[in-house]
């Protein structure tokens, strides 16, 4: 019976991933890294969730946004969509200006791959950005400051350790074809599939590579699935000293992964995309499903060592 559970566990999320990318690590992705993080604290600090949880109800969308897809849902469950809507809040309230904060959700390392030319240059990143914007969120939850505002701070927390290891939130690739930067691939147009004439942008791809579709049911059965692949990586340092070198290895990951050393055949036409390589999505799958474990095993053991 258990097994017959666990292939139809397997099928249910292998039809959704079936969907296809979408953009935005989207909203879908950041609920697998909050429900990842949610069952990781439910088995080794469960007293964690309590309080993190109080402070999640103080925040300010909390009745008008968050409660309603509360509703009908048991108390465990509830706990656990709450950390899966924390995750995806700051993509949520893009363009609210009393909350949005755009350059918080990557930092541009530059790439200039072997062969360029002197004359292309590679500026280093803006000094705001992920990491200044986590350092910063996370001294707010050390603070005196009201709930309500560490709940905001939070609910970045979340979402910056999901951002921080999507390869293309920590790069800007620099060429004589991107002179300016690449955008971290949004400047890149591909087709995923080469039996259909479909075109996207990289960065796109990488985003919704995971899952498409946010509601609760299909973000907490890949969470389990990826669960169940992974073993626990356990910390050796505070969270708040390794966030800056996770986003170096995402950007390790960008170099040999996304743009395969530079060696990717891209396109800057919208309408025609350069194909990608046959292998390309499988590999770009068991990254993106490592990353978020990743991130969702890192973002529980912050949360154990600040609210403890």
């Amino acid at each position: 019976m258990v097994r017959m559970l666990r292939k139809l566990t397997i099928l249910a999320a292998s039809v959704l991933l079936a969907v296809g990318p979408s953009p935005a690590w989207n909203r879908a992705g950041h609920m697998v890294t909050g429900a990842i993080a949610f069952d990781e604290l439910q088995k080794n600090s469960p007293s964690t969730i309590g309080r993190v949880v109080a402070i999640l109800r103080q925040h300010p969308q909390y009745e008008s946004r968050w409660q309603p897809q509360l509703t009908g849902l048991s108390e465990q469950d509830q706990q656990r969509m709450l950390f899966m809507l924390a995750a995806r809040w700051p993509d949520d309230i893009r363009g609210d200006k009393a909350f949005d904060n755009p350059p918080w959700h990557f930092i541009n390392y530059p790439y200039k791959p072997k062969g360029q030319p002197d004359s292309v240059p590679s500026p280093e990143p803006e000094s705001d950005n992920i990491v200044s914007a986590f350092h910063q969120n996370l001294a707010i939850l050390g603070s005196t400051a009201p709930d309500d505002q560490k709940a905001v701070a939070l609910c970045w927390i979340f979402h910056l350790l999901g951002d921080s290891h999507q390869p293309l939130h920590t790069v800007l690739m620099f060429t004589t074809q991107f002179p300016a930067g690449d955008r971290g691939g949004n400047l890149i147009f591909v087709q995923p599939d080469p039996a259909t004439p479909m075109t996207q942008n990289l960065h796109a791809y990488w985003d919704g590579i995971l899952l498409t579709d946010d509601r609760y049911d299909p973000a907490r059965t890949l969470a389990a699935m990826i669960e169940s692949e992974r073993e626990p990586a356990r910390l050796k340092a505070p969270a708040e000293s390794l966030f800056e070198k996770w986003t170096h290895q995402s950007f390790d990951l960008a170099v040999s992964r996304v743009y395969r050393n530079g060696k990717l055949k891209v396109s800057t036409d919208k309408n025609a995309g350069a194909p990608l390589p046959r292998d390309y999505h499988a590999v770009a799958q068991r990254v993106a499903r490592r990353q978020v474990a990743l991130a969702g095993q890192r973002l529980a053991d912050l949360l154990r060592t600040n609210f403890p």
